[in-house]
């Protein structure tokens, strides 16, 4: 049964004022996350879509789960389930009461991470999107239980009231991604875990990431939407075309720079 919430409760507005996250559990029914789930597998098989999936095989991946099942970019732009769900009412409805005013879409990915496979270092979506004024906000859905095990996401609350950081130089043994925002002094990242169809909703400026995947068989599969506000003026160009809702193109001037969420490395680790 598919979970309808047309508003959010005062206290989880005020959660995520105070926090910078909030979990809605069961947004989605298991039968639409049989789907999702179903057709990013079907992607992989399907093979590389150049300049958004590009999958290496066992042989060329020499050992690295994540060339094997790499995140796919913006899949809304080649596939119409990923699109219906970027742009799904629920999330409109949610995205409006966290905005306070109409919300943007900007981007799609989806994580396999599959066993063994490293995590994505502590940063900042909106380091990358450069949305001005205010900022990104998130929709981050698991499409297989996530807990500590197989790399759940990891916030630090209370640094969505902080501004952008500098990132310091990963651990690439156990990082994907080279960027690294360490947590404030007094403030630690705490995990979220969750079951397949919540969704978790997040401030761009929220320090956030995941560790690696220490599993023996378990994928830590996950749809990410990304949104801005429709008072926002300049964002990455990495992000366009941008879309309303209802499918239409939306311009806003660039910001320089930008790009996808966590800078990925190159050559061993």
């Amino acid at each position: 049964m598919v979970t309808t919430a047309r508003h959010l409760t005062a206290n989880q507005r005020k959660t995520f004022e105070d926090d910078g996250h909030l979990v809605v559990r069961g947004l989605f029914g298991p039968d639409e996350v049989r789907l999702l789930k179903e057709t990013f597998m079907q992607m992989h098989a399907d093979g590389p879509v150049p300049g958004f999936f590009e999958p290496k095989s066992a042989d060329e991946a020499g050992g690295d789960p994540l060339k094997m099942y790499p995140r796919i970019m913006h899949p809304h732009r080649f596939n119409d389930v990923a699109r219906r769900y970027l742009l799904d009412p629920r999330l409109e409805a949610i995205l409006t009461d966290l905005f306070g005013e109409e919300p943007l879409a900007a981007q799609t990915m989806l994580y396999f991470k599959p066993a063994g496979a490293r995590g994505q270092a502590l940063h900042q979506d909106n380091f990358y999107l450069k949305v001005e004024p205010g900022t990104c906000i998130a929709a981050w859905v698991p499409l297989d239980p996530t807990d500590e095990e197989n790399g759940c996401l990891n916030v630090v609350p209370g640094t969505h009231k902080m501004d952008l950081f500098c990132p310091e130089e990963a651990d690439m043994s156990e990082s994907f991604t080279r960027d690294y925002v360490a947590p404030p002094p007094g403030l630690e990242a705490v995990p979220v875990r969750m079951q397949p169809g919540d969704v978790l909703f997040f401030n761009g400026t929220l320090v956030h990431g995941s560790g690696p995947n220490v599993s023996k068989d378990r994928f830590r599969r996950s749809f990410i939407c990304h949104y801005i506000g429709r008072s926002a003026e300049r964002m990455s160009t990495w992000y366009r075309p941008i879309l309303t809702f209802a499918g239409e193109e939306v311009t806003l001037d660039a910001n320089a720079g930008g790009g996808p969420c966590g800078t990925e490395a190159t050559g061993p680790h």
